[in-house]
This record gives C-alpha cells, structure tokens and sequence, in this order.
C-alpha cells in the first residue's frame, strides 16, 4: 500500500485503552499534526506543519501515560487541529482558521459551505460521536481534556506552566487546584492561559455538563513535556493529582492507578 492509500485509510478518531475500567474518559483533541494526503498539507510551509499551530506538542504523549496509570480510555484526534479543530462547535469562526498567531493557512481561505460541511462531516462528526459513545457506556464517567500551549504567544511570555480550566462546573478543576497548590513548585492557575471566554471548553460544555459529569481541562506548557521522559513525570505528577481530587469530590465511579 502506498504512503497515498495509508494516510487515505487513516480514521478521524483514534480509541486508546479501548478496555479501560476506570471511570475517567482522556480526550486529546489536539493529538496529531496529521494532514490528509489530500488536502495538501493545506499549502503551509514547513515551520507550520511543525509548531503549536498545527497541534498541542507532547500533550497526546502525556495523555497515553495518563491512560496507562489510570487504566482509562482515550479519545483522540488524528488530524492536524488546523484540518478542522475537534474542540470547536461547526457555528465556531476558529473551527476552520484561516489564520494561527502567525501562520496563514492558505487551504481554510474561501472555503464553500460544502466544503466546510465536508470536513465537519469527515473529521467533527466522528470525533464527537465516538467520544459521546464512550462516556455512554462508562460508569459515573470524570471528563479530562489534555492539552499544551506555547511559552511565547504573539511575542508574550506565559509564566503559568500548568492550567486547570474549568466552566461553569469548577467542582473537579476547584479540587486539583487544592492539591496542586500543596505539592508542586510549579506555577499553576485557573483559567489560564485560557478560559470560558476564549471558547476552548466546549468538548466540556458538549459531553460533560449537559449529564452534571466531574469534568476538566488540562493545559501544560510544551516546553516542559518535550522529551518521553517530561511527559512521563508529568501526566503521573497530574495523574495523582487527578485522582485525589476525583476522592476528594467523592466521585462515585473507579478510580485506579496503577503506576
């Protein structure tokens, strides 16, 4: 099979950890820097493909080691966020950027209706139905979405080094953000680099709040999980966090690690 028919064969949503018991459901949006062969790449150049544009470095190595520990399913993307961005509704302008910090994006440019139905249909769709499955068919399901930023966004430095993000549910974010205070010389905060206003909890608002489920967003600077090493300490520093405070919000499902 050529490279052509490999990348044409790949599917918009990978399951990690099909068989996980534990109550958590890891959601890693921003998983790959993948671009179907046929669209081109989207005509970015090289330093595009490569950077936070294009997806969340080292956040899916972070994620993997979380589902291991706590033996929990994953879902993730499998395309480049830039294809069509899993963490955004269809009606969402920044579903489809047509430009990120610096880079344009020559292929999002003048996109028909079709063609954007297209992607929703081909890369949103799926995602969304296979993770609404899976938090289905999981008992007292505790949802965690795993991300990464950049130090330096359009030329600011970001001192926060771990986000816990929340919306209008801050019940499991209140609790991690006790425990981190106590346990770690990093700078940790609420709602930052991003918050609710900026639109990024919406796998939150679509598959955790309508049905009350503890649910957070993790956010961890990529200059501090570059290597397999850093990911590793990091999801099992987060990970023990993650489950005391899953305790501690006496969540009602299992909760395991395994480290």
């Amino acid at each position: 099979m050529s490279d052509a028919e490999v990348q044409a064969t790949i599917k918009p949503v990978e399951v990690v950890n099909v068989a996980g018991s534990s109550s958590i459901v890891l959601v890693c949006e921003h998983a790959s820097k993948h671009f179907p062969v046929t669209l081109n790449k989207l005509g970015l150049a090289p330093d595009a493909l490569e950077s936070h544009a294009a997806w969340d470095p080292g956040a899916m190595g972070v994620a993997r080691r979380l589902s291991e520990v706590l033996d929990a399913a994953l879902v993730a993307g499998t395309v480049s966020r830039l294809v069509y961005d899993c963490n955004r509704p269809p009606e969402a302008a920044d579903a489809i950027l047509t430009k990120s910090e610096v880079f344009d994006v020559p292929g999002n440019i003048g996109l028909s209706e079709t063609e954007q139905r297209a992607r929703v249909e081909a890369f949103y769709v799926p995602f969304k139905t296979t993770l609404a499955d899976r938090i289905a068919c999981t008992q007292a399901p505790v949802v965690v979405t795993v991300h990464s930023f950049t130090p330096v966004y359009h030329g600011k430095t970001r001192s926060v080094e771990i986000g816990i993000l929340h919306d209008r549910d801050s019940r499991l974010a209140d609790a991690m953000l006790d425990i981190a205070s106590d346990n770690t010389g990093l700078t940790v905060r609420r709602n930052d680099p991003y918050g609710p206003a900026d639109g990024v909890t919406h796998t939150l608002k679509q598959h955790a709040l309508p049905g009350g489920y503890l649910n957070v967003m993790l956010e961890v600077r990529n200059d501090l999980i570059k290597t397999a090493a850093e990911q590793r300490h990091m999801a099992d520093m987060i990970g023990l966090w993650l489950v005391n405070a899953c305790l501690n919000c006496e969540a009602e499902g299992v909760i395991r690690w395994s480290a």
